[in-house]
C-alpha cells in the first residue's frame, strides 16, 4: 500500500494500491491553491 503526502503542510492525500509500503510526496490542493495566490 502506497501513501501519498502533501510536501507542504505534511497531510495525507490519498492512499494507493503497490506491492510494497511507499510514500509519494506531492501537493494537496489547499497547498497549490495558496501557491497560486502567492504567484499573483
Amino acid at each position: 500500500m502506497g501513501t501519498l503526502v502533501c510536501q507542504t503542510c505534511d497531510s495525507t492525500i490519498d492512499h494507493f494500491e503497490d506491492e510494497k509500503v511507499t510514500v509519494l510526496y506531492s501537493k494537496c490542493n489547499c497547498c497549490d491553491d495558496h501557491q497560486i495566490e502567492e504567484e499573483v
